[in-house]
């Protein structure tokens, strides 16, 4: 009886079955995805209307006591094995890194299982579907690929925007040692006054070393998770500083103006380079308008480098040279202050 049944089982029948499994498997987990986003952005706006209802209390103990979890994000634990199997790669450590400097209490074992997830059943689905098989997997790679590429955009936006707001820190962490505060009342100051990421970072600061850690510890930990060269000249003064002794709101004025100076060089050489990171962004972008456009005038003529073996290997040569002069250009605009 079993082998009668087995038989019945033809590659035809199992096809069959797989066109309607796996779009309806992807669409099951598309549909998934979308009532979690829409869960979590009511969640949040209920949550907001919850604060608000309080009478600002909430607000006010803000101001005056900071809750931990709103300086060190908790990081969700991998689980599963596919999670601790990617926690082994060198990315996945380098990732978590810039999850934390983006300041996104993700895990990157699991966003990267998520996101693996997410490409296998839109490949399958693309494939039962009978798609191009270049673009099932160019899509596929899309999709995989651009949400680090904007996490990893995300955390040099807002590693950029802290270098930024240096000169105003120091500033404001002078002034609160010449009126008699301490280094970590300072690093409290600064939480409190300054915006995301200055306030974010320095309060970390603030609440390891109110938790029992030593502020030169502290600062070492603020170094080390930012990883910005204004940021260890920082960290050095006060150290050697708390070391030797000496007026640490004069060396900070100091290393404040250095770093004004630095950034108003840095904004001058972005200027002078400007035409140098245009020109590469037209020579990247214009064969592929070229391309466009010839399909459009004559498709049958640029249609040979889609259909033609010789063509597609011509077309894949294409593309590796446009992204290694890419490459090239960006290293000789990308001018080190």
């Amino acid at each position: 009886m079993i082998p009668h049944v087995f038989a019945l089982a033809t590659p035809a029948l199992l096809k069959s079955v797989l066109f309607v499994a796996l779009p309806l498997a992807g669409s099951l987990l598309l549909a998934y995805g979308v009532y979690n986003a829409a869960f979590d952005l009511r969640r949040g706006a209920r949550k907001r209307v919850i604060d608000r209802l309080k009478g600002g209390l909430r607000g006010r103990e803000k101001e005056d006591d900071f809750a931990l979890t709103d300086f060190r994000k908790r990081t969700v634990e991998a689980v599963g094995f596919l999670a601790k199997a990617f926690a082994k790669w060198s990315f996945t450590a380098r990732f978590q890194r810039a999850l934390d400097q983006a300041n996104i209490s993700w895990s990157a074992a699991q966003t990267l299982v998520n996101l693996t997830a997410i490409t296998s059943a839109l490949l399958a689905g693309l494939l039962a579907l009978r798609v191009s098989p270049l673009i099932t997997f160019g899509v596929a790679a899309g999709v995989f690929i651009l949400p680090i590429v904007y996490l990893f955009r995300r955390r040099r936006t807002r590693l950029k925007k802290l270098v930024a707001q240096l000169p105003d820190v120091f500033e404001l962490l002078g002034q609160a040692l010449r009126a008699g505060h301490s280094l970590a009342s300072g690093m409290q100051v600064i939480a409190k006054q300054l915006p995301e990421p200055a306030g974010t970072e320095f309060g970390r600061v603030f609440h390891e070393q109110n938790l029992g850690m030593k502020i030169e510890d502290a600062l070492r930990n603020l170094a080390d998770r930012t990883d910005q060269l204004d940021v260890r000249f920082f960290v050095t003064a006060v150290l050697i500083q708390r070391q030797v002794g000496g007026d640490l709101a004069e060396v900070l004025d100091k290393i404040g103006a250095v770093i004004r100076d630095r950034i108003k060089l840095f904004g001058t050489v972005q200027a002078l380079t400007a035409e140098g990171r245009l020109s590469g962004y037209v020579l990247l972008a214009l064969p592929v308008l070229v391309f466009l456009a010839m399909l459009k005038v004559n498709s049958d003529y640029a249609m040979l480098l889609l259909t033609d073996p010789t063509g597609k290997l011509m077309l894949a040569g294409a593309i590796v040279m446009q992204l290694m002069g890419w490459v090239m250009i960006k290293k000789i605009v990308n001018i080190k202050v």
